[in-house]
């Protein structure tokens, strides 16, 4: 790996530790803080308010300055956000810091995101997002585990202490390695929300928040699909999310590469096709405990594997806003986080099995596949079509 990637990498390692390490520990944060699992639950939530809310208000304040010194103050924010909950009184401090916390999250991938493709040379601008985002695969691999056994050993403060110290680390990485790009002096937060006129960029982000959403419907509910479909016993969930998380990093490089390989566009619709044949296949096979833990990997894995294309589509369907279209990417995938979460939740309001939501989930990879196919038809046609269409307007 370039090693001026790595600072993007490292922050993403922080902010997936931050952002799912808290899952885990919701019984120890609700005990401590006096209130119910269902209220502590809640502050998943607020993070994930502060990605939406922060992602496009931060780059906006931001577009015209250079991206290092945008991504050291977005990590300064980080840092000093999560260092807040460590000593979060209650129940209603901790939910402000969480949120706070959230707001740094879609603009400094946003940002990454832009300063990773132009580290990159050229035919490796995907690649380069990947090396990015391994941080992130790796917080769930490594660091999410880790933390939370920290956190049910010790205290669930020392979950904040860890990231607060990522964060911090993050920070000097970002100051002696991240090379200082120039600024776009001429940029506008107006301007770069110009890119929602056009109807590019919202294929990319219907693709992102509904077609991917259905790999959301599997992963929220993983753990009793597991323990009540295939027969794992609960103490050994620990090992199937491990299991999970190294599919995410072996499909986030393979995504990279994939898409250098044959084109952003033509990856993600081969990516959704293995998507809904996963999901189908967890619908009929979760049963068999050896195939549910090996299709666990695969869907890790596709589930990463989709970041570089997709963004690489959004950076060139939305030229000259690259960075806050980049952020609003993020803010895509936390509405697929939730609109996953709460169809794939239906079938089970209606007493079916834990393995509906992967066919809720199959459904809405087909919805992204089908707005996919239509993205191609319409701007990835061959030069000379485009040409013989822009003729005959």
């Amino acid at each position: 790996m370039d090693k001026r990637v790595i600072p993007l990498a490292l922050g993403g390692l922080g902010i997936g530790t931050t952002e799912f390490a808290i899952m885990g520990l919701l019984p120890d944060i609700a005990g401590s803080l006096g209130v119910s699992i269902a209220e502590a639950g809640i502050l998943i939530s607020a993070y994930a308010l502060g990605v939406v809310v922060g992602a496009p208000l931060l780059i906006g304040y931001t577009v015209k300055q250079r991206p290092k010194k945008v991504l050291i103050w977005l990590m300064i924010l980080f840092t000093i956000f999560n260092g807040l909950s460590i000593i979060s009184p209650n129940y209603y401090f901790m939910m402000g810091a969480r949120f706070l916390s959230g707001l740094p999250h879609g603009a400094f991938f946003g940002a990454g995101t832009v300063v990773a493709s132009k580290l990159a040379s050229k035919g490796k601008e995907a690649r380069y997002i990947s090396y990015m985002f391994s941080g992130l695969t790796i917080a769930n691999l490594a660091m999410v585990p880790l933390v939370t056994y920290v956190g049910h050993t010790f205290h669930w403060r020392w979950y904040f202490v860890i990231v607060t110290l990522i964060g911090l680390v993050t920070l000097a990485f970002i100051r002696f390695w991240l090379p200082d790009l120039p600024a776009k002096e001429n940029a506008s937060s107006i301007q770069e929300l110009g890119f929602l006129k056009n109807k590019k960029p919202w294929y990319v982000l219907m693709i992102t928040s509904i077609g991917f959403g259905g790999l959301f419907c599997w992963f929220s509910y993983i753990t009793p699909l597991m323990t009540e479909v295939a027969g794992i016993q609960k103490d050994n969930m620990a090992y199937v999310m491990v299991l999970a998380g190294a599919g995410m990093v072996t499909g986030n490089l393979l995504g990279g590469y994939l898409s250098d390989r044959i084109g952003e566009a033509k990856a993600t619709v081969m990516l959704l096709i293995a998507m809904l044949l996963v999901l189908i296949g967890i619908f009929f096979l979760s049963s068999y405990t050896v195939i549910a833990l090996v299709l666990t990997f695969i869907c890790g894995g596709l589930s990463m594997s989709v970041s570089a294309p997709i963004n690489i589509m959004m950076i060139k369907a939305a030229p000259g806003s690259e960075m806050m279209s980049a952020a609003f990417m993020q803010a895509a995938f936390n509405v697929a986080n939730s609109l996953g979460a709460y169809l794939g939740g239906i079938p089970l309001t209606l007493g079916l099995s834990y393995n509906y939501p992967s066919l809720v989930g199959a459904g809405m990879t087909v919805a992204g596949l089908i707005i996919s196919l239509r993205y191609i038809h319409k701007y990835n046609r061959a030069p000379q079509q485009l040409a013989g269409l822009q003729k005959g307007k």
